[in-house]
């Protein structure tokens, strides 16, 4: 982990160094439809609605490529119909590589994303298992999704992110996260 936060530091302090018609720095947020992905059969799970929010950058390396770091907060879970809501949050660090299908207006993202545990809330174990459930503390994803730069320096994104590891060392789930949402650069 420490040599993660030197990688991202080492990014930013670049970041900040560099020219600003290659950088420009952003603010994006939006909502979340999240869900668990695997575990066992006959378990009924269901979307719950949450939101992220955050920053990013976006370092432009050739005209129709960039790479965009991200450091968001964004809340997950899912509902188990009969059973209750089970409610994460984390700091998520999207590392996003984006090609321009339409130079400057139009792109595919697509990357690594390392998210670490903030909180969680588990209402369905507090009746279904005798203590907390033992949520993990990182949760690696990959995540792809479409950007549109509207004007002005406003735009959308389109996003679906897929767990990797394990939500829970008591069950065999993964986070699944779709998200849509609005950002500005600078």
């Amino acid at each position: 982990m420490k040599k993660l936060i030197l990688a991202v530091l080492f990014v930013f302090a670049a970041i900040t160094n560099s020219n600003a018609q290659v950088v420009q720095f952003g603010v994006k947020g939006g909502v979340n439809f999240s869900n668990f992905s695997g575990g066992p059969d006959g378990i009924d799970y269901k979307n719950k609605t949450g939101f992220h929010a955050g920053a990013f950058a976006e370092i432009k390396l050739l005209p129709n490529f960039s790479l965009q770091p991200e450091a968001l907060f964004t809340s997950q879970g899912a509902e188990v119909e009969g059973v209750g809501d089970f409610e994460t949050s984390y700091i998520s660090v999207p590392v996003l590589a984006k090609f321009y299908l339409i130079t400057d207006r139009l792109s595919i993202e697509a990357g690594p994303q390392f998210s670490f545990l903030v909180d969680d809330s588990f209402e369905a174990f507090d009746s279904a298992v005798d203590g907390d459930p033992d949520t993990q503390s990182f949760d690696f994803a990959v995540a792809g999704g479409l950007g549109l730069k509207i004007a002005g320096g406003l735009s959308a994104h389109a996003r679906y992110t897929i767990g990797l590891t394990e939500a829970s060392k008591d069950a065999e789930v993964k986070n699944a996260v779709f998200q849509v949402g609005l950002g500005y650069q600078f």
